[in-house]
């Protein structure tokens, strides 16, 4: 019998999700029997519910969609950090929660995972500020409401939330005849005018520039934009918060746009411009040096998913997608002007103890193209979202929502969702200490990322904005190099290294890159107060806001 369960894992899996994360419990079990039933999806099992999210966010950046599943209640909230973020950085995440029985919900049944005040919505009303759409299933309206909330995550690149009850699962249901589609799509009515606009701006500015965001990548629109700037040659940046929303092997390509933080020349080419197109940006502090940009909005066109303003004024009716498509129609624009010249050095290592700023400049030279780099926020994210990308690469990393032991589930997310781009994860000790658990996992499921431990012996970021001796932002030491032991690896599995200086940096960088069969967990030992000259920076313009 085809049921309820069987018409969402058949939506999902059109959306191109093939894998499903997440916990086992009591009211999920039926429907995780017809999950691993399936010969065209996977269960992925974490150690907990946040992991779980943070992994399916990493997965939705690479295959723009994911899913995780949780039990009712004690493992919905435990997800819901993991899916703020989401909602913040426009991520692409279906919720589905497992709980009681249509007639145990309806009777308010005192039963286990709940208030025991018979309301069985608290936990979905808890849910409305971080999803873009809700439903609780029930057996009459169950595949027109699976079709509403996926319609609308298509249409916002945000999460969404499904509460699956027992018997709802298992309800017999028709298959789906037509594709979904978005829900309420924009009209585009307003769109031919916006592109007359940025047509005739771009082919009267003599210093025009291009911005993008984070929003690009929400929408898969990368190669679109690459393609645009390949196109037409225009100069190009993008901010912290949208890095790799363009390919950066391009000669247009500028590098990374972020306030007073700015390479100096970047700065002055980016803030004189007499045209911007904005694409996809939300100017938010990490990503603009504490709000110290200096961007004309009345030389501006910028869109985003649910707004455009032109020259500062508000626009209305487009479609973001379809408008960002079209770009490539534009005709007669090739921009003839200068660039910048890009501040790349090669790098000669010594025997010199590693230091941060020498990290980044060896990470630089040494990646190679159609890598992924996963930055943590802290020392790596800012260190790392400096440095030039190889072709085909990609960047993941959480500037805004900045929740601290992200990246290590969200860089195995998206390694098992693209399995033919190698994985860099650059993580700091404190960080890694809450989310650590999914070693476990990544032994058991074979995914063979190089993980860098930055060990500098506690939260060096919150030590750059307040503290810097105080114990608050001291850690335990862990003995990192035997965490994979302790976990079940072999070294056949995971390779486990200790680096102290630049030489076995190289040499250890270099091993991993030609051993893609084995995951490398490599402690970088540096010092306790050493820190990106950004970050020490940023530090310091984020002290003076917290004073404000």
């Amino acid at each position: 019998m085809y049921t309820v369960g069987d018409y969402l894992l058949d939506r999902l899996h059109e959306l191109g999700i093939e894998e499903i994360f997440g916990v086992p419990g009591d009211y999920n079990l039926q429907f995780l029997d017809q999950i691993i039933s399936r010969k065209d999806m996977k269960w992925v099992g974490n150690a907990n519910e946040l992991n779980a999210s943070y992994m399916a966010d990493g997965y939705a950046r690479t295959k723009k969609a994911a899913a995780f599943l949780t039990t009712f209640g004690v493992g919905e909230l435990s997800a819901v950090n993991g899916l703020a973020g989401s909602y913040a950085e426009n991520l692409p995440v279906v919720e589905i929660v497992g709980s009681p029985t249509s007639k145990v919900q309806n009777e308010g049944k005192f039963v286990h995972h709940t208030l025991a005040d018979g309301d069985f919505k608290h936990f979905m009303k808890m849910h409305e500020p971080v999803t873009a759409a809700r439903t609780l299933l029930t057996a009459e309206n169950a595949t027109v409401e699976i079709d509403r909330v996926l319609s609308a995550l298509l249409k916002e690149r945000k999460p969404v939330y499904i509460n699956l009850p027992v018997d709802v699962a298992a309800a017999k249901a028709e298959k789906p005849s037509l594709p979904l589609k978005k829900e309420n799509p924009n009209s585009n009515t307003s769109g031919q005018v916006i592109l007359n606009k940025i047509q005739e701006s771009l082919k009267n500015a003599k210093k025009p520039t291009v911005i993008t965001g984070h929003e690009i990548i929400s929408f898969g629109l990368e190669k679109t934009v690459t393609q645009f700037i390949s196109k037409t040659k225009l100069p190009i940046t993008t901010l912290n918060f949208g890095k790799s929303s363009v390919d950066e092997a391009l000669p247009s390509f500028l590098g990374i746009y972020n306030g007073k933080l700015s390479e100096p020349n970047l700065k002055e080419f980016v803030e004189s411009a007499d045209f911007i197109l904005m694409l996809g940006v939300k100017l938010t502090d990490s990503s603009t040096g504490a709000f110290t940009h200096h961007l004309n909005e009345n030389k501006m066109i910028s869109l985003n998913i649910d707004e455009g303003k032109i020259f500062n004024e508000s626009i209305q009716n487009f479609d973001f997608e379809s408008l960002i498509s079209s770009l490539l129609d534009l005709s007669e624009i090739e921009y003839k002007g200068k660039y910048i010249d890009k501040k790349q050095e090669d790098f000669v290592p010594s025997n010199a103890l590693l230091s941060q700023d020498r990290l980044w400049q060896a990470v630089e030279n040494l990646t190679q193209s159609n890598e992924t780099i996963v930055a943590e926020q802290g020392t790596s994210f800012f260190g790392a979202s400096s440095i030039f990308l190889k072709p085909k690469s990609h960047f993941i990393g959480q500037p805004l929502w900045g929740s601290i032991g992200y990246t290590f589930p969200a860089a195995l997310g998206s390694q098992i969702a693209d399995k033919e781009s190698r994985h860099l994860l650059f993580i700091g000790d404190g960080s890694l200490q809450l989310t650590v658990q999914e070693l476990g996992l990544a032994i058991r499921e074979k995914i063979n990322p190089i993980c860098f431990i930055i060990n500098n012996d506690g939260y060096t970021v919150e030590r750059e904005i307040h503290g810097p001796n105080q114990s608050y932002n001291d850690i335990p030491m862990w003995n990192y190099s035997k965490l994979p032991e302790s976990f079940g690896a072999t070294e056949d599995r995971v390779v486990s290294k200790i680096v102290r200086t630049e030489n076995e940096f190289v040499s250890v960088m270099k091993e991993a890159q030609a051993d893609p069969n084995r995951m490398y967990w490599i402690e970088l030992v540096l010092a306790k107060e050493d820190a990106p000259k950004v970050l020490k920076k940023m530090g310091k313009l984020f002290a003076e806001q917290n004073k404000s």
